[in-house]
């Protein structure tokens, strides 16, 4: 239930070309900062004792491909942006899922059959037969959806709360024992309203569809917030003292929950025993399975028995009063297709140069899917012969208030098909948001509160296949805000998280995948500016250093400016689309990305070491200012990055190796190469929408004899490149 906005919903940022020769000269002289901002001293201490991962940089450093709004793909992905995409030095690829972030289903084929062909709606199968390639794809609205909000465009509105009588929402009925093989009230289904602010509540009005719950509960929570929760909080949903109903009978149905009202925000209504009817004459079972309601209001009854509501109903998402579901029946129609988001066609991609001739991560919807679709969808896939790294089932079920059993069991359902179908596939998630502290649900009868734990004890019951895990690491919400002191946090944060997820028993024998991420799911202006280049940096070395196989940077496309919380122009993304010719801005992220790829690693196809360093600094200076992140190559030469997040004083770094065997220390022998990237070589100019870098030059690259000693500017990356005495 761990709530934050998709990254899928941000955009992509810029860059362009200036003067190379300044910034050489600058940053070979090394002159001396003025007395008052003099270098402060820190020490750097590589651990070359033994390594604590290792990886393929081409096989690992990977990017990722998304959805668009309408006519996007066709400006992104031109033969001449492909080719500027690539010489970013990104190996592997992941196929991100739009659709599934915006409660939609994926006619991932436009072609396909309906379970009701006549009438041109029901359950979706897209046509897993060879024919003409995909190049475009769409996600078609659910009639049927329960929540307010969604991850993606969020634009779209719950029909439990929107004033007509006729549409209605209905639960999957893929959790129904019918398709899980459990008992009937293993999957309770549920509705959440908030209220907006604590009202006096008593009673509540059901205007239930068909199937409805012939048992249900009606509850409130305790805490300020059911949706954003935190460890150190005991909040729980409390039953209202009349509030169990155990012989539903459907159509309008009146409760009243107490006598005396009392003062709430959030209600929870919890059902678990379907009538299993349908309004409709129909075969087909799922129409009957899952729970459905019309219309619902909350409120209270005063003595005069006057029932006031306090839901606002309104087909909008911000003028009805916002609800949350458990899930969603993916039940839709012809007319529902929404053409303002497009999925690049998956022949389109997979037949791309973006590939790189690597294995390609690629997603099937579950939550708002069929397991026939998502099994259609890798049958299609596998007959094109194209090679799949693996399949990622869903996205962000937490950020889309999945309970981990609900999403576990489609998980489950779709993972023993592809099984079926190809026992060699690959296949995992559940793609995490990002979360602080511990991703944490509702508590279980055991009081357990973990959602990864639980999500895993399910699957491992089920006993289907688990290959591999995937989040996505996008800590500040607030991109307003100071990026200085942000910056700051960006190890601890990913660390904390990793921390977590082990403690909560995700295996470390399996890959862990980071699947996307970037310094905000908002758009900003730290995301085009140098920022955005520390902090890719930073999150690429913290996360392989702690034993993550590989990160996939999210904003591979070209894109332009937003401004999405009104105080800063920008977005995730390593080129900037020029709406004047078809040149490319070339952003901070993109130099960032070079010197990860290319630099700091050798581009080639062989193991690297990754070493563990130890930062100390003098006491006026934190040392989280200087982060230093070490491999071994093999052409046998060490590499160095490192990091400068102090946007005004430069650093003074000793660098030491700690060898093998003994306590003795050495410094780097011979020459030293030396590649820096800073305020030097990028300059971001603000011009609102109409941003874009006016100096955005290669890194500076010199050599140097080799010493303890080197000089960090402010706000820079520096790659420190040469071998130990023999």
């Amino acid at each position: 239930m761990n709530f934050a906005r998709s990254a899928l919903g941000v955009r992509c940022v810029l860059a362009s070309l200036f003067s190379l020769a300044v910034g050489l000269v600058q940053l070979g002289s090394q002159t001396e900062a003025p007395a008052d901002e003099k270098p402060f001293a820190v020490s750097a201490i590589v651990l070359a004792d033994h390594p604590v991962n290792q990886c393929v940089p081409t096989q690992a450093l990977g990017a990722g491909v998304d959805g668009h709004e309408q006519g996007e793909c066709a400006r992104m992905f031109t033969d001449k942006n492909i080719a500027e995409m690539r010489s970013a030095g990104f190996g592997p690829l992941t196929y991100r899922l739009r659709t599934e972030l915006a409660g939609e289903v994926w006619h991932w084929n436009p072609h396909g059959t309906w379970s009701d062909p006549v009438h041109q709606c029901g359950y979706w199968i897209s046509d897993d037969s060879l024919a003409e390639p995909i190049n475009l794809s769409y996600g078609y609205r659910l009639p049927r959806r329960g929540n307010t909000i969604d991850q993606a465009n969020d634009d779209g509105y719950s029909r439990m709360a929107d004033g007509d009588q006729e549409s209605f929402w209905k639960s999957n009925p893929y959790l129904d024992s019918h398709f899980t093989g459990e008992p009937s009230d293993a999957h309770p289904q549920w509705v959440v309203i908030d209220l907006d602010a604590t009202k006096p509540v008593n009673s509540i009005r059901i205007h239930w569809g068909a199937p409805f719950a012939q048992q249900y509960r009606v509850e409130y929570w305790s805490g300020e917030d059911p949706m954003h929760l935190h460890a150190d909080r005991k909040d729980a949903w409390r039953p209202f003292p009349n509030g169990a109903v155990n012989r539903g009978s459907g159509g309008d149905e009146s409760v009243r929950l107490c006598e005396k009202p009392l003062p709430v925000r959030f209600v929870r209504v919890a059902m678990s025993r379907s009538s299993q009817t349908s309004a409709q004459t129909s075969n087909d079972i799922r129409d009957r399975l899952g729970f459905a309601i019309r219309e619902i209001a909350l409120g209270s009854v005063d003595s005069h028995n006057r029932f006031r509501d306090y839901v606002r109903h309104a087909a909008d998402r911000h003028q009805q009063s916002v609800i949350y579901v458990s899930s969603t029946d993916p039940w839709h129609r012809a007319e529902d297709i929404d053409y303002k988001i497009e999925q690049p066609g998956l022949d389109f991609i997979l037949r791309s140069a973006l590939t790189n001739d690597l294995p390609v991560l690629v997603p099937v919807g579950v939550l708002y899917d069929t397991p026939e679709n998502a099994t259609a969808e890798i049958k299609y896939l596998l007959r094109r012969n194209y090679d799949l790294e693996g399949i990622e089932l869903g996205e962000e079920p937490d950020g889309q208030w999945a309970s981990p059993e609900d999403y576990a069991a489609l998980y489950a359902g779709v993972a023993r098909r592809l099984i079926a179908l190809n026992p060699r596939l690959q296949l995992g998630g559940p793609s995490l948001q990002n979360f602080d502290d511990q991703l944490l649900t509702w508590p279980d009868a055991a009081g357990n509160r973990s959602w990864m734990n639980r999500f895993l004890k399910y699957v491992r019951s089920a006993a289907v296949s688990f290959d591999f895990f995937s989040f996505e690491f996008y800590p500040f919400d607030n991109i307003c805000a100071d990026a200085a002191s942000q910056l700051l946090e960006t190890p601890k944060r990913l660390g904390e998280m990793i921390t977590s997820l082990r403690a909560d028993g995700v295996p470390t024998r399996i890959p862990w995948l980071m699947t996307e991420y970037g310094y905000s799911v908002f758009a900003g202006r730290h995301e085009v500016d140098i920022e955005g280049a520390l902090f890719d940096a930073d999150t690429v070395g913290t996360f392989l250093t702690l034993g993550g196989s590989k990160p996939y940077l999210y904003g591979y496309e070209p894109n332009d400016l937003q401004d999405e919380l009104k105080c800063s122009w920008g977005n995730l993304m390593m080129l900037q689309l020029n709406p004047n010719t078809d040149q490319l801005n070339r952003l901070s992220a993109y130099h960032a990305a070079q010197l990860i790829t290319k630099e700091w690693m050798q581009p080639t196809n062989e193991t690297h070491e990754i070493f563990s360093v130890t930062i100390t600094g003098q006491k006026q200076t934190s040392p989280r200012v200087i982060t230093v992140y070490a491999v071994r190559r093999p052409d046998k030469q060490w590499a160095l990055l490192a990091i400068n997040k102090d946007p005004n004083r430069a650093a003074r770094l000793t660098v030491q190796f700690k060898l093998p065997g003994t306590q003795r220390q050495v410094s780097f022998a011979g020459d030293v190469d030396v590649i820096q990237f800073s305020r030097e070589q990028y300059v971001w100019h603000d011009d609102g929408p109409n941003g874009y870098p006016s100096r955005s030059l290669s890194p500076a690259r010199f050599t140097r004899k080799a010493s303890s000693l080197y000089d960090l500017p402010p706000y820079s990356l520096t790659i420190l490149r040469g071998r130990l005495p023999d």
